[in-house]
């Protein structure tokens, strides 16, 4: 086995991430490929001060993925934003660059934009993001560029959002999409589901679930029980994981 300190390390950076995809998907990746010189890890962050004592204890890194909670509040650690990342407001992946740098990119909304398009052959027009939190920011970035008129539905909602009890019929009929940008029915919560109307869906509607466990969420249970079409996480995480790697490896 290699030396620690001949191999180049990769991870993820968030909050209870046992659960996570990244770690198997890299791993994975990095066999396939015979990338032996490359490792991936989970670390747990308490806080996210802790992130200053992992890139002074670590100076092979070369790369990090970033999650919940730690999106927003990662931003002053780093040294630059691309533009993506700067205009989303919200960092899931650092790149440590050859000149010191520690520059932070948005990869999320590429994900969410490739898996998009694998279920609609037409852009959607009218959309309902749920929850507003760092997930959120690059759904609406990508609503935003194909022109997607979207409302953001937090159970806290500024003057410019909904509350999920303002969710009535006639705004739910002229929505096409609804995404759910909130950890609730995340595992090991499973049975949750955000509380939004359910018995106002149609086929005509797209639930998009970013949570990837378990791959069927009971959001996406109680649309399909009034015909509504339905995608998980998995497609965007892999995507955005692709683009990560594409970065990492420039």
């Amino acid at each position: 086995m290699k030396k620690e300190k001949q191999l180049k390390l990769f991870g993820l950076i968030g909050r209870n991430i046992n659960y996570s995809f990244s770690r198997k998907y890299f791993t994975e990746k990095f066999r396939k490929n015979n990338l032996n010189d490359c490792i991936y890890r989970n670390y747990d962050l308490k806080e996210i001060g802790e992130f200053k004592k992992l890139i002074s204890s670590s100076s092979n890194l070369k790369g990090l993925n970033v999650t919940i909670p730690y999106k927003k509040v990662i931003i002053p650690f780093l040294d630059e934003l691309s533009k993506e990342a700067k205009a989303i407001n919200a960092v899931n992946t650092i790149v440590f660059g050859s000149c010191g740098k520690i520059i932070g990119h948005n990869t999320d909304y590429i994900g969410f934009k490739k898996a998009l398009e694998e279920k609609y052959k037409s852009k959607p027009k009218n959309a309902l993001i749920l929850g507003s939190g760092g997930a959120s920011e690059a759904i609406k970035y990508v609503f935003k560029k194909i022109e997607c008129d979207f409302k953001i539905v937090s159970r806290f909602p500024n003057k410019d959002q909904l509350s999920y009890d303002e969710l009535s019929k006639k705004i739910i009929k002229n929505i096409d999409i609804i995404v759910n940008a909130s950890p609730i029915g995340t595992y090991p919560n499973i049975m949750e589901a955000p509380n939004i109307p359910y018995e106002y869906l149609n086929s005509k509607h797209l639930l998009f679930d970013l949570i990837y466990n378990p791959k069927e969420t009971e959001f996406l249970k109680r649309g399909k029980l009034y015909g509504s079409k339905t995608s998980n996480g998995l497609k965007m995480l892999k995507y955005q994981a692709d683009k990560s790697w594409e970065l990492w490896s420039a």
